[in-house]
């Protein structure tokens, strides 16, 4: 874990200690890569640069956090703004069902073999309401839902309230975890700044390669694999398990090597979500191809789609998300105006000099 997480981590258990705050929930760590190289030039597509250093995560989300997200937010099973989607269940593709009869606080449940397989069925809604429930700690509503504007999934990285259509606002300028920008997913999938006698240059696919990758193969619980190099993704429809007959997400990490960086499957799998800069008509944007893509150009650096149905909903889609390293983390904490945040940073040093 680097040092602007364990301190926020510690600041956030002060704060429930204080009576500040309620408990958080008991996430498993998402484990993040940085992208360096702040600056670099963009592909001769146009995207790709970026003039500061970012964190992205290394996988994609799971069925297991999302799973997570909706008892800490939802522990009734209303479904607040649609945040789960009955095609989880129905789907053979879809990783996690609702059992209303289940206990307050458990009543989202992954299916046998989903729990590292990277969610699906989501609107851009959806993906940024998991943004602002990790903004704001991860909390756990209790026994009742909270479902109102300012609730932790509603308000913080995205100013979204109940809503549930039109264009995503813009992330907030606080947001310390967003919805990849083009450019910085762009980046973290395909630069590499060894290439070209180590003045940086792009690859073609999100497996750190530039000819096109093989296919994957998946086991029955859906692990994928093909051995050699690890130049193969999760497309083409041959991720056949669970009764999918044209594919279906495999585990993550499983499909292929991963980015320059350290990200995996930025190639199929799952298509991933971003948002875009400067477009009126839509701010969502997908890349990376999924595992039904029919042609290795579907998964490359050239394909890229956009949309006005911000919550158009498929079982391709997936996400991760992009977070600020150190030290832009503990300056966007200083400048809520927290004295007892700096006090606590104050007694971290004097515990580590001493």
């Amino acid at each position: 874990m680097s040092l602007h997480r364990s301190f926020l981590a510690s600041f956030l258990a002060a704060l429930v200690t204080s009576g500040l705050m309620i408990t958080p929930a008991k996430a498993a760590p998402i484990e993040w890569v940085r992208v360096a190289n702040p600056g670099n030039a963009a592909d001769t597509t146009g995207y790709g640069n970026v003039a500061y250093t970012f964190d992205i995560m290394k996988y994609e989300f799971t069925n297991t956090r999302y799973a997570e997200f909706l008892n800490a937010i939802d522990p009734e099973g209303t479904n607040p703004q649609g945040v789960w989607n009955a095609e989880m269940n129905s789907s053979n593709q879809g990783g996690i069902s609702q059992v209303l009869g289940n206990a307050l606080g458990s009543r989202y449940v992954v299916k046998t073999n989903f729990a590292n397989k990277p969610v699906n069925f989501l609107s851009s809604f959806s993906v940024a309401r998991v943004a602002n429930w990790l903004q704001n700690g991860s909390p756990v509503s209790g026994t009742t839902t909270n479902s109102s504007a300012t609730a932790p999934q509603n308000t913080g990285a995205y100013a979204i309230g109940t809503g549930t259509s039109g264009n995503l606002p813009a992330k907030s300028a606080g947001a310390v975890y967003w919805i990849p920008l083009e450019n910085e997913w762009y980046k973290a999938a395909y630069y590499n700044p060894t290439l070209n006698s180590g003045t940086g240059g792009y690859t073609t696919y999100g497996n750190g390669f530039s000819t096109a990758p093989g296919s994957v193969t998946a086991s029955v619980t859906g692990s994928g694999s093909a051995g050699g190099t690890g130049n193969f993704a999760n497309y083409l429809g041959t991720g056949t398990w669970n009764g999918n007959p044209t594919g279906a997400p495999t585990s993550v990490g499983t499909n292929g090597a991963a980015s320059y960086y350290g990200a995996f499957d930025m190639s199929g799998n799952t298509i991933e979500f971003n948002t875009l800069t400067g477009v009126t008509s839509s701010n969502v944007g997908f890349r990376g191809g999924s595992f039904v893509s029919d042609a290795a150009a579907k998964i490359s650096s050239s394909s890229r789609n956009d949309s006005t149905a911000t919550t158009f909903i498929d079982n391709e889609f997936g996400f991760r998300l992009v977070t600020v390293p150190e030290p832009e983390s503990l300056a966007l904490l200083a400048t809520v105006g927290v004295a007892f945040a700096a006090g606590l940073l104050r007694r971290r040093r004097i515990a580590t000099n001493a």
